[in-house]
Parts: structure tokens; C-alpha cells; sequence
């Protein structure tokens, strides 16, 4: 089992640059999967990001392809989603998930969730 906690949202401008932070607890975290996942007013649960284990394998959603980057360090049970060129419709609140062993797009995949962190950006 793993818990997972959100950090590092707040206000952005357009353009601008946030990172958001998943720290796990539990010693089997480098056995996970971790997606990013936002909640916006349209999309109840809209898939961002995803890493698998070894951190080599990353998929993204198209709209935010070459403008997020998604890391992992293991040492410190830490997900990263760094976050630039960023748009109003970047607006929700952004969850990571995980799961076990492989990457999903899917959130019905995922087992365990964080509570989320507000990410607002300001036009």
C-alpha cells in the first residue's frame, strides 16, 4: 500500500512556470506507476501525465505535451510534474495516482490516490 500526497500548486500567470510535487510513503514505491490526473469544471478526472517504474516510459496528454515534463526520484519517494508555457485551461486540481507496475492513461487503473493541490492559472 502507498499514500500519496500533494504539493506545490497555487496562482500562475499565463506563460508562466509551477511544479507540483507527489511525495509517497511506503518502501515499495519504486514498484509503482505514477499518473498525474486534474479535475477541471468539464472533465471529472482528465489524465495529464504518467511515468512507469524505471522512469524511462512517459506518456502525456496531447494538449499538454512539450509543455509538462514528468520525473521521478526515487531516493526521495518523489513524483514530479513541472509545468510551463501555461494556459488558463491548465485550471484544476492536479492528483497523482499509482499504481502497480505499469503506466495507465486510464484513472480507473489506478488504485491509490492523492487529495489533490489547486493549480490556477490567471489570464
Amino acid at each position: 500500500q502507498v499514500h500519496l500526497v500533494e504539493s506545490g500548486g497555487g496562482l500562475v500567470e499565463v506563460g508562466g512556470s509551477l511544479t507540483v510535487s507527489c511525495v509517497a510513503s511506503g518502501r515499495t514505491f519504486g514498484s509503482y506507476a505514477i499518473g498525474w490526473f486534474r479535475r477541471t469544471p468539464e472533465k471529472e478526472r482528465e489524465f495529464v501525465a504518467t511515468i512507469d517504474r524505471s522512469g524511462s516510459i512517459k506518456y502525456y496528454e496531447p494538449s499538454v505535451k512539450g509543455r509538462f515534463t514528468v520525473s521521478r526520484d526515487d531516493a526521495k519517494n518523489t513524483v514530479y510534474l513541472q509545468m510551463s508555457a501555461m494556459i488558463p485551461e491548465d485550471t484544476g486540481v492536479y492528483y497523482c495516482a499509482a499504481r502497480d507496475l505499469y503506466p495507465s492513461t486510464s484513472p480507473r487503473d489506478y488504485n491509490y490516490w492523492g487529495q489533490g493541490t489547486q493549480v490556477t492559472v490567471s489570464s
